[in-house]
């Protein structure tokens, strides 16, 4: 049985690490270097760093830091915000990152999904979802939230996946931040329409979400951040008690 992954996310604005709720009310949470170190060190089994306002102020994702922070972990992480072009993301691969998230670019360009896949292998491209439920359906948003599209999540995420997309991302909007739990009934459904693995993202805030999320169907990861940043959960303990709990997760 493959291993479920506890993945701590470092949204980066301007150099720092921030964290809001539903997307709004960023406060700062740390220096993204240092944190993650901290992660390395403590047990999570990957990183996702996301620059949050990269596509909406039309500049590419900070190279630098990711070099700082490949430089300084021994676990696997994935680079997303503002990578329009398969080259732009062979700069990030090429400065340390082992996959690169793509998001809005990919929604406007759906052959950028297969043209990455196929430079670099299906394996190094997520595809982060952003998603709201407005009225009876889960509705796809760009650039971090702040552009309604009339994607309906289920059925962008299939076409995502057939063009060549090896992982799919999936945050729910309504429940970012809240500490409410994971979106649980939108992640069963995708999980079903789908082969490739999945992260659950939004509303973790306690160890018991990531034992319901884990348990509901078949997600392969759960990805936080303000409960990790503010230590409000260690990521030891979270693994202990998942393991107690009968979820294989790796030590």
């Amino acid at each position: 049985m493959l291993k479920k992954r506890i993945i701590p996310c470092l949204d980066i604005k301007e150099g720092r690490t921030v964290k809001g709720v539903n997307f709004e009310g960023l406060r700062d949470a740390g220096d993204p270097v240092e944190l993650a170190k901290y992660y390395s060190k403590e047990g999570a089994d990957e990183l996702v760093l996301l620059d949050i306002t990269a596509t909406q102020e039309k500049r590419k994702t900070m190279v630098d830091l990711v070099r700082q922070i490949a430089s300084e972990i021994n676990i696997p992480f994935t680079v997303g915000g503002g990578i329009n072009t398969a080259e732009e993301a062979l700069v990030l691969l090429q400065s340390g990152a082992d996959k690169v998230s793509i998001n809005s670019a990919a929604v406007r360009n759906p052959e950028l999904i297969r043209l990455m896949a196929d430079k670099f292998g299906s394996q190094c491209v997520v595809l982060a979802v952003d998603a709201k439920f407005i009225d009876s359906e889960w509705i796809v948003f760009l650039s971090g939230g702040r552009i309604q599209t009339e994607l309906n999540l289920f059925d962008w995420v299939k076409k995502g996946v057939e063009l060549g997309a090896g992982e799919i991302l999936f945050t729910s909007m309504d429940h970012d931040g809240t500490k409410e739990g994971f979106a649980i009934e939108a992640l069963e459904k995708l999980s079903q329409i789908v082969s490739v693995p999945i992260i659950a993202s939004g509303g973790c805030g306690k160890k018991e979400h990531f034992f319901d999320v884990f348990e509901s169907g078949n997600i392969d990861a759960a990805l936080a951040a303000s409960v990790f940043h503010f230590r409000e959960i260690e990521i030891p303990q979270l693994k202990k008690y998942l393991r107690d709990k009968g979820i294989s997760v790796r030590i």
